[in-house]
């Protein structure tokens, strides 16, 4: 009984993946054929030889720093709306504010970026606009939670002396709360940004501008060698802004 106990799930399993080829009707044979094989290879030498011309590294240095612009503008919008919407979220408003506030902070990191981005370019049109709002909307779902979060575990003592003091409720949040929880704000900041970098790059595909839109051209047209440029710059911009964000926390969230 235990041994056909532990033969039915992998089985199963491989039921499932014979099925799976069936119902998907791949044709593995074909794509294993020798003919299949030397196209991909064609296609991928290619990428072998980027495309290094002064016009093209051009183009790449304007789109990167656009992708960089937008994830930067991105986090910035997002960190502030968050940061607004995280105070009613985290119960200082009342028990209706606060389920509101969570419900829209729910709603906006339930849509991921590229559906937002793919909306976005239907209303603000075309580019990097579109590319900064889909960044915003979706991180600001994301940065109000993990305020809120922070922000109801901060003791409350330092905000209630400074009211009992005579301060407003502003600034008793300022002095009071907000310098105990900023380098967590801040750490999830650059975490955010981090993310956006990589996000900004993809969401060019659906037309909102970036290092994404000019790789999606380039695989549109087939051109193998502008396409691996492009691949490089993210790249390489990627490793660059890890390493500085990197330092960032090192510099001011650990201290």
């Amino acid at each position: 009984m235990n041994l056909m106990a532990r033969l039915l799930l992998p089985l199963l399993l491989v039921v499932a993946v014979v099925a799976s080829f069936v119902f998907l009707q791949l044709e593995v044979t074909t794509l294993f054929s020798r003919d299949s094989l030397r196209q991909m290879g064609q296609y991928a030498q290619g990428f072998l030889t980027p495309d290094l011309s002064s016009d093209h590294l051009s183009a790449i240095g304007h789109a990167a720093l656009e992708t960089l612009a937008m994830s930067a503008i991105g986090t910035l919008l997002a960190a502030v709306l968050g940061l607004l919407l995280a105070l009613p979220a985290c119960g200082r408003f009342g028990l209706v504010a606060q389920a509101a506030s969570r419900l829209l902070l729910n709603a906006l990191r339930a849509i991921p970026e590229l559906v937002w981005a793919a909306l976005m370019v239907l209303a603000a049109g075309l580019g990097p606009n579109a590319g900064t709002l889909a960044l915003a909307l979706h991180t600001a779902g994301v940065l109000g939670r993990l305020f809120a979060e922070a922000l109801e575990n901060t003791p409350a003592e330092p905000s209630e002396a400074l009211r009992m003091a005579g301060s407003g409720r502003i600034a008793a949040f300022c002095y009071g709360t907000l310098p105990a929880i900023w380098p967590q704000l801040i750490a999830y900041m650059l975490y955010r940004w981090e993310n956006n970098i990589r996000m900004a790059s993809v969401l060019g595909f659906v037309g909102a501008g970036g290092l994404g839109q000019m790789l999606y051209m380039s695989l549109s047209l087939f051109q193998e060698a502008q396409a691996s440029s492009v691949i490089i710059a993210m790249l390489l911009m990627v490793l660059a802004v890890d390493a500085l964000s990197g330092w960032a926390r090192q510099r001011w969230v650990r201290r």
